[in-house]
Formats: C-alpha cells, sequence, structure tokens
C-alpha cells in the first residue's frame, strides 16, 4: 500500500504563484514507478496535468501545462513537486497527487494509489 499526502494548496492571485507537494509513505519502488498530478475543477472531469517516472526523472505534461508548471521529485523525501508559475483563473481546482505503474502516463485509471487532494484557487 503506499499512501499519498498532498500539501501546499491555497488561495492566491491570479499571476501568482503556488508549489504543491505530495509525499508518499509505503512500498514506492520499482523502475517503472511514476507519480503525478491530476486536477478537478467543479462540474467537471479529471485532467491530467503532468507526471514524472521515479527512477529516471522523465516528465509529461497535460495539454498546454509544461509553460506554467514544473513536476520534479526528490528520491530521498519520496516526494513530487509541482511548481505552478504564473496561475490563472481556470486553473483553479483540486490537486491530486497519484502514484502507480501505468503504461500510459496521462491515464488516470492506470494509477494505483490517489491522494486527498488539495485546494487551489485563483482569483482574477
Amino acid at each position: 500500500q503506499v499512501r499519498l499526502v498532498e500539501a501546499g494548496g491555497g488561495l492566491v492571485q491570479a499571476g501568482g504563484s503556488l508549489s504543491l507537494s505530495c509525499v508518499a509513505s509505503g512500498r514506492t519502488t520499482g523502475d517503472d514507478y511514476v507519480m503525478g498530478w491530476f486536477r478537478q475543477a467543479p462540474g467537471k472531469e479529471p485532467e491530467f496535468v503532468a507526471a514524472i517516472t521515479w527512477a529516471g526523472g522523465d516528465t509529461l505534461y497535460g495539454d498546454s501545462m509544461e509553460d506554467r508548471f514544473t513536476i520534479s521529485r526528490d528520491k530521498t523525501r519520496n516526494t513530487v513537486y509541482l511548481q505552478m508559475n504564473p496561475l490563472k483563473p481556470e486553473d483553479t481546482a483540486v490537486y491530486v497527487c497519484v502514484a502507480g505503474a501505468p503504461t500510459r502516463l496521462s491515464m488516470g485509471s492506470q494509477y494505483d494509489y490517489w491522494g486527498q487532494g488539495t485546494q487551489v484557487t485563483v482569483s482574477s
């Protein structure tokens, strides 16, 4: 079992920045292990934000995310980060950390573990 705990959400003005973190506890090893982020706005389907392979640090971003978001990981702390800058009102959502061994990194159904999420609200 893997437990994921997110932190770092909050309220920020448009143009501002936030950094999210997700600490994983439990069995987090494996060459195919991946951690990432999805987000879900009210009334919308979950949206892929970014993912990073644990072994090599290869990254994948959702559409229009790479120019403003950066995903990274600290293997010594079992932590994945998401830096977001500049933020826009449409980025308002619950951001959820995921972990697993997906063959397709942008497919939420392929992740085994999901965190509780952290709210990000961007005011205009």
